[in-house]
């Protein structure tokens, strides 16, 4: 009797432990939680090792919540616009790759603002954004994280702004990319209207393109954008939820993207604090999208499901700074250099946070530097999936063992950005470039008076200080490094329109000024 309790013991113990590890196998849930144009300072968690006056103003707790539990990364980057961004991350390409340069809307052409421009020629680049074939003109084939993720057996959801390809084209509706649920996302990368008493812009002649699609039952009711989405994303997670099936989640505020509009629920305290009107609103935009994240996290409490959920947070590009905001130019994101559309740290470093239950350690900050593309094959490997088959190049890198190993080796890679084309307003950094920052050191060339800037970020982070002439090593490293990846992905470089040349290639340039 005594031999059958132990037997009976034993085979409990084994049962016990194979089902445990049945669970640590599941994949987890994830959520990306995806800010449009929010600046790295457009928080009240400091990003930079100290606090800030804009970490004063803006009240976001539940982004400090997420950050308390998790890793804050602070040289996390993105693109300068958007299109190139989203592209980027659902493919895991580098824009250079994807040429998918500038934002995506109207079909077969480039944008109006680059058809005039005084020097230069800009190439033909992939204006009608993600190919899901191959024989798409002008589009990055590729096969999009949400389908891998689909074929794989998550459930995902899409909700707010979608801006992956151009009016007309498969890729402009999300369902096309594989998402199962598509809430209000298509070709515009702006909503008509952030208010519901305004039907979110539907109705209002000659701005169609603009209007919000798919939230018609909200439409006259006192509600704003941001809430809306958060309910019908709220409702969606019940599907996977009560299948008990492993979810995507990618919400894409459209907020805090222009039109600034105020969300009267939090413009008030703002306003007392003697903010500038579009100031004040801008603070209730971004509160808003901080109760969204709150209200995604309390969900998942709620449901038990916030120990096998990954929550992943990241804005596609610097905050808006050239245009629309009170105050200053070019000032809102201090002491990072420009916004929004520049190459300088302003319009391309971005708030990132990440947090994975059981993996993650409380608190944890992290200065290496990450870029957007870094997405794709994380959110893979998160969710136990080889991304075997595909038809496009991986650019990016997974980030999970930074996630993991507070003591991971931090790679000295370079990163790249390419913006070949014209984003039609001017401001420090604004132009069309190419750039690489490996390590502390960061490298621009400017394609229209073909320039080169050096810049020491560990040591001025503000880049006011051009070492370009002091630091011959340095700069010769870089503009090889850049030159180098540029030819490697046949990157599209504008043309001079005078000489009918492209552009000279980094070394060249800085070969030149010898």
């Amino acid at each position: 009797m005594k031999r059958l309790f132990f037997v009976f013991t034993f085979f409990l113990v084994l049962f016990i432990g194979c089902q445990n590890q049945k669970e640590e196998a599941k994949p987890p849930n994830i959520v990306l939680f995806f800010v449009d144009d929010m600046g790295w300072q457009d928080t009240s968690v400091p990003f930079w090792d100290r606090l800030t006056q804009f970490n004063k103003i803006y009240k976001t707790p539940h982004m400090e919540r997420l950050a308390k539990k998790g890793v804050k990364f602070t040289n996390a980057y993105a693109t300068p616009v958007c299109s190139p961004t989203r592209v980027s991350l659902m493919t895991g390409m580098n824009a250079a790759r994807h040429r998918v340069t500038n934002w995506t809307l109207k079909p077969d052409q480039k944008q109006p603002m680059e058809l005039n421009h005084p020097s230069l020629e800009f190439p033909e680049w992939n204006y009608n954004g993600i190919g899901l074939n191959p024989s798409t003109p002008n589009a990055a084939f590729a096969k999009p994280l949400p389908q891998i993720l689909k074929d794989n057996g998550y459930f995902t959801i899409h909700a707010g702004k979608a801006h992956f390809g151009a009016i007309g084209y498969p890729s402009s509706n999300p369902l096309n990319l594989g998402f199962n649920i598509n809430i209000a996302g298509h070709a515009a990368g702006a909503p008509g209207s952030y208010l519901g008493l305004e039907n979110f812009g539907n109705g209002k002649e000659g701005k169609e393109v603009w209007a919000v699609p798919g939230l018609e039952k909200y439409h006259g009711q006192d509600i704003f954008l941001t809430e809306s989405l958060t309910k019908e994303v709220l409702e969606s997670l019940d599907i996977p939820v009560m299948n008990k099936q492993p979810f995507f989640l990618y919400f894409a505020l459209y907020g805090i993207h222009t039109p600034l509009m105020a969300n009267d629920r939090f413009v008030d305290s703002y306003r007392k604090m003697g903010l500038e009107e579009p100031e004040a609103r801008y603070a209730s935009m971004i509160e808003s999208m901080d109760e969204a994240l709150g209200n995604v996290i309390n969900y998942l409490e709620v449901n038990d499901l916030v120990n096998n959920t990954v929550i992943l947070f990241m804005s596609d590009n610097g905050g808006l700074s050239a245009v629309a905001r009170g105050g200053e130019k070019h000032t809102h994101n201090l002491p990072l250099k420009s916004g929004k559309g520049s190459i300088y740290e302003g319009g391309i470093r971005v708030p990132m946070l990440a947090y994975w239950p059981g993996k993650t350690q409380r608190g944890v900050v992290n200065s290496t530097p990450l870029i957007i593309e870094d997405f794709f094959p994380s959110i893979l490997e998160i969710a136990q999936i080889e991304a075997n088959k595909i038809p496009q190049t991986l650019d990016g890198k997974s980030f999970v063992p930074l996630l993991q190993n507070t003591n991971a080796e931090i790679s000295d890679r370079p990163l790249f950005w390419h913006y070949p084309n014209e984003w039609g307003i001017e401001g420090p950094g604004i132009g069309s470039f190419s750039a690489v920052r490996q390590g502390d050191w960061k490298l621009i060339h400017f394609h229209t008076k073909e320039t080169l800037e050096l810049y020491n970020l560990k040591n001025d982070i503000k880049e006011n200080q051009n070492l370009i002439e002091t630091n011959v090593k340095e700069a010769y490293l870089l503009a090889n490094t850049l030159t180098k990846h540029l030819k490697s992905v046949n990157a599209q470089m504008p043309r001079d329109k005078f000489s009918n040349e492209i552009v000279l290639w980094p070394n060249q340039l800085l070969s030149s000024k010898k």
